[in-house]
């Protein structure tokens, strides 16, 4: 269970830092000159394409400091409760074997008890 929740947590923290760099390298993208690629006519078709897709559908103008925030916050709020509720199973276990423990104890109490009355009731005989 522990090995699963840490393999959440690294995709998690991954997949951040790959949103991170892809949206670093669309604006590096989108600031390049026209006509900076010059090797084939082909590619620098297609960058001018890209480029221009970008600038019509920009990705960065519908998402806003806020939702990031929200959707970091949501994701942290979500392994919190996760961790929450692997604790409380593990006291609930805990609790569980402390009193099978006690009562266990409790019955070797009473069975030392009348063992040792006997044995006191033969010594004053």
């Amino acid at each position: 269970m522990k090995f699963e929740s840490i393999l959440q947590i690294i995709l998690f923290a991954s997949s951040i830092g790959l949103v991170g760099i892809i949206f670093k390298k669309i604006s590096v993208l989108r600031n390049l000159p026209d006509n900076y690629f010059q090797t084939s006519e082909k590619k620098q078709e297609f960058v001018l394409r890209l480029k221009t897709g970008i600038k019509k559908h920009n990705p960065l103008k519908k998402l806003s400091y806020e939702t990031v925030l929200e959707k970091i916050l949501k994701g942290i709020n979500m392994v919190s409760l996760k961790v929450g509720n692997k604790a409380s199973g593990s006291l609930q276990e805990l609790k569980q074997s402390t009193k099978e423990r006690k009562l266990r104890e409790n019955d070797n109490y009473w069975e030392e008890i009348k063992k040792s009355t006997k044995h006191n009731s033969k010594l004053n005989n």
